[in-house]
């Protein structure tokens, strides 16, 4: 027995064949699968960069970088600036210990000039002149060098006809350097040029005759 609503339950329903092969006839149908392209959801656009974002990070990394670099030149600068002070500070307190030593390497040196450094005594000394070249100690000042106040310290000065300029002609105490530094400088007599005989004399003869010349009442 039929259900009189039966008709009026189907009656809004449509059933469509989306299938692309006709059962039928076994061919493709127009338009397949166009039905289904249009169902499906659109693939997403592909996103652009923002380039506002962008330009603002470059110029983030670009300070970033400006900041590491300029801590690095700094933070060389303080090694080397430690490192030569360093250095400063140990040739200064060099320098000290040397200094208070050179009496007894005078000592040593007139000893020796003496004929008296023998025996125990001529190790020792020469463990110590050893000790002390190793730490840069160097002497200087010869017989005939050439007078240099920046090096040399004058304490006799004389006339001497065997000399053409101001010459170490004695050396009283030798100089010493730690390096290029002068600790001490040598101890001289020096030696100048002899004048002329006679300038003295020709000068004023000379200063004679022009006063003469120039007095009008000897004409």
């Amino acid at each position: 027995m039929t259900s009189p609503n039966s008709g009026s339950e189907h009656e809004g329903l449509v059933i469509r064949d989306n299938r692309r092969i006709d059962p039928k006839t076994g061919e493709v149908r127009e338009g397949a699968g166009k039905t289904a392209d249009r169902s499906s959801p659109a693939a997403p656009a592909e996103a652009k960069p923002d380039e506002g974002l962008a330009a603002e990070l470059a110029t983030q990394l670009a300070e970033r970088t400006a900041d590491l670099q300029r801590l690095q030149a700094e933070y060389s600068n303080y090694r080397k600036r430690v490192e030569r002070d360093r250095v400063t500070v140990r040739e200064q307190a060099v320098a000290n210990v040397l200094t208070e030593l050179l009496p007894v390497l005078d000592d040593i040196g007139r000893a020796r000039d003496h004929g008296e450094l023998t025996g125990g005594f001529a190790k020792v000394s020469e463990a110590l002149e050893a000790a002390v070249g190793k730490l840069g100690l160097t002497t200087y000042g010869t017989k005939g060098d050439p007078f240099d106040p920046t090096v040399h310290e004058a304490l006799i000065h004389s006339y001497s006809a065997a000399v053409s300029e101001p010459t170490a002609v004695e050396i009283l105490q030798p100089g010493y350097r730690l390096g290029e530094r002068v600790l001490r400088p040598a101890r001289v007599a020096v030696a100048e040029p002899e004048e002329p005989a006679g300038g003295a004399s020709d000068a004023a003869t000379t200063g004679e005759a022009g006063e003469a010349a120039a007095d009008p009442e000897d004409n």
